[in-house]
């Protein structure tokens, strides 16, 4: 197995770009540079080399930075091949796998859509890289995409390994998880997280990587089947809810409110 390990730099106001870099070597990969200068102040500091950008969808806070890092670092670019971002080199469709470079292990491209039409994750080993699909203890809204696709693509993400770390976009956990509790107030793994990333986010710290156990035991939209959720959700809407997708709809037009 190729070995690489992973490093957030933030940008804008919440969102995170990851850089996976290769073990024995200076070579990165760059995930959804939505603002170019920290991500190369970064780079230049630690005397790195990009090798490729990664794009998950076409939204502004993951696709502004990328000509201007091109003014400095000359690398592919590779996005989902199905959404509008003119500084993509290398079109993806979902595919088994993808070789970007000989010091990275392939990634498996995976359609992700819901929070836009065209969504991709990407798969490396055991990391996953979901952009704005699966938040830790959330989800995106729909910028593009349907209740059914989202909830599709979660499902899918469910059917990993457990072990799998989470890299999604955004510092949202605790207030995510603050939602989480409202839903289910007598699940004592919410409260349990809830007090110790607050903690985390006291000390200037991130939240992530999660990883899908914890998200399992947490996160709400994707315990769309649980009774105290299907409860939760009917108990908002004030009507039963007929299956699993009714019950997914309900929560992310509650968190949209929330």
């Amino acid at each position: 197995m190729t070995k690489f390990s992973v490093q957030a730099v933030s940008t804008l106001k919440d969102n995170y770009v990851w850089l996976i870099h290769a073990e024995n070597s200076a070579h990165v990969i760059v995930i959804d540079p939505g603002d170019e200068k920290p991500v190369i102040q970064a780079i230049q500091h630690q005397e790195l080399i990009p090798v490729a950008i990664i794009i998950t969808h076409h939204h502004y806070d993951h696709v502004d930075g990328i000509e201007p890092f091109l003014e400095h670092f000359k690398v592919p670019v590779y996005g989902p091949a199905n959404e509008s971002i003119p500084a993509v080199t290398n079109p993806l469709l979902p595919s088994d796998n993808l070789s970007i470079h000989g010091d990275f292990p392939s990634c498996q491209v995976i359609a992700v859509p819901g929070h836009t039409n065209g969504h991709l994750a990407y798969l490396f080993d055991d990391s996953l890289f979901c952009g704005d699909t699966l938040f830790s203890a959330g989800c995106g809204r729909l910028l593009g995409g349907t209740y059914s696709q989202l909830l599709n693509s979660l499902k899918y993400i469910c059917s990993l390994p457990l072990k799998t770390k989470i890299y999604c976009a955004h510092e949202y956990t605790v207030n995510n998880l603050r939602f989480s509790l409202v839903v289910e107030p007598g699940n004592h793994e919410v409260q349990q997280r809830l007090e110790y990333v607050e903690k985390l986010r006291t000390e200037s710290k991130i939240t992530l990587p999660s990883t899908l156990e914890i998200e399992l035991a947490t996160n709400p939209f994707l315990r769309c089947q649980e009774p105290s959720v299907v409860s939760a959700a009917e108990q908002y809407i004030s009507h039963s809810l007929v299956n699993e997708l009714a019950v997914f709809t309900v929560l992310r037009q509650w968190k949209d409110n929330f």
